[in-house]
């Protein structure tokens, strides 16, 4: 077993995967540990995948590449990363260079000293831009809000595992609809933080836009609270208290009914608005539960890839792999 994994996912990275492997392979070269590179490759379409198995050849005691069939996601690719990783310690970063790996000997001093889980903090973006900063910001706002879930403020995807904590999640925590930072959080053990500030992109652009960050904190939120399902009670009680007001409005005005249409029509718009919002996030909780009970894979292993050392040929292992 290597004392080390630093899992990597990779989606569409050919612009900057050398650099990042230069400037990492540097750093672990310098704790002086057993480590691996492994990188998961969730689907390129460019030519991230031939980057990959070409320093899996140059460098087959160091690299490993695991191959999706297809683009599962980030979630999925680190999923995998942890189920196949062999390193007693697990660090989780991205391939872009925003997670800074100067900061691996910290966290490995923290790890020694008998921290469980590292969380990697983000104090600030500058390539984010306004939008996704203050999205981000509002995402850990509500969801520390709206469930029992505490999460830190700029807890990114960048993290490490101890053993335990590692075995913890590959067994339990399996849901299709994953949000693995927020599980890393809330497992307990002896944790920690160190803070850090996200490097500009090494090359390309985020794979990230404002519609999937949307679809992500939806999903989180819903995964991680039952407060949504709640609303429609909290809704039928605003709505039968406007049905008292207007009923000793009726009362009181010696007319008989409001004179008003624009007032029945807006109070019909109203309720029928809250009727089919409730609708609506009833039907977003059994989607996520009609995944589940589909139980289909999280991830599918086209390939591992090993070089071929002096001491053992390995050629690619083609398997088909479902967890």
């Amino acid at each position: 077993m290597k004392e080390l994994s630093v899992i990597v996912s990779v989606y569409n990275e050919e612009q900057g995967l050398l650099e990042f492997y230069k400037e990492t392979k540097g750093w672990l070269e310098g704790t002086g540990c057993s480590y691996e590179l492994l990188f998961v490759n969730d689907g390129s379409r460019d030519r991230s995948g031939e980057i990959l198995r070409q320093l899996s050849e140059e460098d087959p005691g160091c690299v490993r590449v695991i191959e999706f069939s297809r683009n599962f996601g980030h979630e999925a690719a680190m999923t995998a990363g942890l189920d196949y990783a062999e390193g007693r310690y697990l660090i989780f970063m991205d391939a872009d260079l925003q997670h800074p790996p100067a900061c691996i000997p910290e966290i490995l001093q923290k790890l020694s000293e008998g921290y469980e889980v590292v969380n990697m903090v983000r104090t600030r973006n500058r390539t984010a831009g306004l939008i996704k900063n203050l999205t981000s910001g509002a995402f850990y706002q509500v969801i520390n809000r709206m469930s029992d879930m505490r999460l830190e403020p700029g807890a990114s995807d960048f993290f490490a595992l101890g053993p335990e904590p590692a075995r913890v999640l590959r067994e339990n925590y399996r849901e299709k609809v994953r949000f693995l930072r927020g599980y890393v959080q809330n497992i307990g053990f002896r944790k920690t933080k160190l803070s850090y500030e996200a490097a500009p992109r090494v090359a390309g652009k985020s794979h990230y836009s404002l519609r999937k960050l949307w679809r992500f904190s939806v999903d989180t939120i819903l995964c991680f609270s039952n407060l949504p399902l709640k609303l429609g009670i909290y809704a039928g009680f605003f709505s039968a208290l406007l049905g008292v007001i207007l009923i000793v409005y009726t009362m009181l005005t010696r007319g008989g009914a409001p004179s008003g249409y624009a007032t029945i029509v807006i109070l019909l718009c109203f309720m029928f608005g809250m009727l089919f919002v409730v609708v609506g996030i009833i039907g977003e909780y059994i989607a996520i539960i009609f995944n589940e009970l589909k139980d289909r894979p999280i991830y599918i292993v086209k390939d591992i890839r090993k070089g071929s050392g002096p001491e053992e040929k390995e050629e690619t292992k083609k398997q088909e792999k479902e967890r």
